[in-house]
């Protein structure tokens, strides 16, 4: 994929990128690895000082980086700006939270005295995709970052413009040169990065496959990684729930940024006694919805970000329908310029097929009906993936259950899935392993000490 700003409500290309060569790449490695000589010395007081600095301006300049967004991913104008200011919280979070976080942990020993002391490990690669372009690399560096780490990002290469800004967004927040640089290089350029000694660690969010080439290469290096890869998250309801809730909020996690987030809940498991019910306000409600511009603010659903993901949606429901699936609404790609797929809903959908077991990315829902509780936990665990789970009920009794038998990394009751600075993130399974976000999120990069004074 060349590195390049098109436009996926246009499929117009606004702008062209050259990546980097090596020379210019060994560079970037050279930078980071004496900045973080210097950079982990200084006082947590300082880099705090500098983190909300970038909260700051994050919130003065949302909307010029909401625009940015819009315009490379494709993303809700309204949904962009709203990002923007959630990169504004999480960097306060970890300004106002991460030394505590950090504070040395006393442990009783026969010792004199002894404790747990975290430090930074040295310059880390985040490998980011697309799909949320400020809020994935911040949710990342605003951690890394404040424990006294410095970073690499390497964006996808569809939002280039977006990793030059967040540059220069540290920049501006008087960051040292070299404690966040973006290497704009493609896909094959990851391998050798990371295996060069001068990185420490390693970060991605993305596909299982570029996670599984990722870890691989961590592991020939022996090197400290966090993956958080894909979800096929269940959303189950009960007789017991809000249904008028249930439903708005089914409808709102499906098509969050345009179908494109890992934690958007694409399974909708019903219990039989309400199915009827649910899907008939569901499928209303997700074909009354208005696809178009996402700079319109009356648009709740633009386009996909990549012609290639547009098209292997398409095909993926193509082939789930083929096997005996039933359309309620949409299931197919909306004619005219750029990447739009009209808002979809299957049911009686067969098992092996696309939306049984492979993560749909994009406005597109699976119905699953349950016979009781037992049966919506048996399907919402057969899945590869343990992402996230939201799941619908009142009563005390299924809540528990649902909290300890679904394989997931998060579970929301009566609410959809969202990452919370406050709250640790990650999952379990083919999603990945690691945490970010939350105390969890800042240790992940620093070497647990261990410290025995006689």
């Amino acid at each position: 994929m060349p590195i390049a700003t098109i436009n996926p409500a246009t499929g117009q290309t606004l702008k062209t990128f050259e990546p980097l060569s090596d020379a210019q790449i060994d560079r970037k490695l050279e930078t980071a690895a004496r900045t973080f000589s210097e950079y982990r010395k200084t006082s947590f007081a300082e880099r705090a000082q500098c983190m909300q600095r970038a909260a700051k301006i994050l919130e003065d300049k949302k909307e010029t980086f909401g625009r940015m967004m819009t315009t490379e991913m494709g993303k809700t104008l309204r949904s962009a700006v709203e990002e923007a200011a959630k990169c504004a919280w999480v960097c306060r979070f970890y300004a106002e939270n991460g030394e505590s976080f950090l504070a040395d942990e006393a442990v009783t020993t026969p010792a004199t005295r002894s404790y747990i002391r975290y430090q930074p490990l040295g310059p880390v690669l985040a490998v980011m995709p697309w799909n949320y372009p400020f809020w994935q690399v911040l949710r990342a560096a605003a951690p890394i970052l404040t424990a006294g780490n410095v970073m690499l990002l390497k964006h996808a290469s569809n939002v280039p413009q977006c990793a030059l800004m967040i540059e220069d967004l540290f920049r501006e927040a008087g960051f040292a040169e070299g404690v966040f640089q973006t290497l704009l290089i493609g896909a094959p350029k990851v391998e050798a990065v990371l295996g060069d000694a001068r990185v420490a660690a390693a970060t991605l969010t993305g596909s299982e496959g570029a996670g599984v080439q990722v870890a691989l290469s961590a592991a020939k290096k022996v090197k400290k990684l966090v993956l958080e890869l894909g979800g096929s998250d269940p959303f189950i309801v009960m007789p017991s729930a809000n249904m008028e809730k249930a439903v708005a909020t089914a409808v709102k996690a499906r098509i969050s940024n345009n179908g494109q987030s890992c934690i958007a809940a694409k399974r909708f498991i019903v219990a039989e006694p309400i199915a009827e019910e649910f899907q008939r306000r569901f499928v209303a409600a997700m074909a009354a919805l208005k696809v178009g511009d996402p700079f319109d603010e009356k648009t709740d659903l633009g386009p996909l970000a990549t012609k290639d993901g547009v098209a292997s949606l398409d095909q993926s429901v193509r082939t789930t329908v083929e096997s005996g699936a039933e359309v309620l609404t949409g299931g197919k790609r909306l004619d005219g310029p750029g990447y739009f797929y009209s808002p979809t809903v299957l049911s009686n959908i067969p098992k092996g097929s696309p939306a049984h077991c492979e993560e749909l990315f994009g406005p597109v829902a699976s119905v699953f009906r349950a016979k009781d509780l037992d049966d919506a936990i048996r399907i919402a665990n057969d899945s590869r993936f343990g992402l996230g789970a939201s799941a619908w009920s009142n009563d005390e009794k299924e809540r528990e259950r649902l909290i300890n038998e679904i394989e997931s990394g998060m579970v929301f009751i009566n609410q959809m899935v969202a990452s919370d600075p406050r709250l640790p993130f990650g999952g379990v399974k083919w999603s990945g392993y690691g945490r970010e976000l939350g105390s969890f999120g800042i240790r992940e990069f620093t070497d647990v000490k261990a410290v025995w004074i006689q």
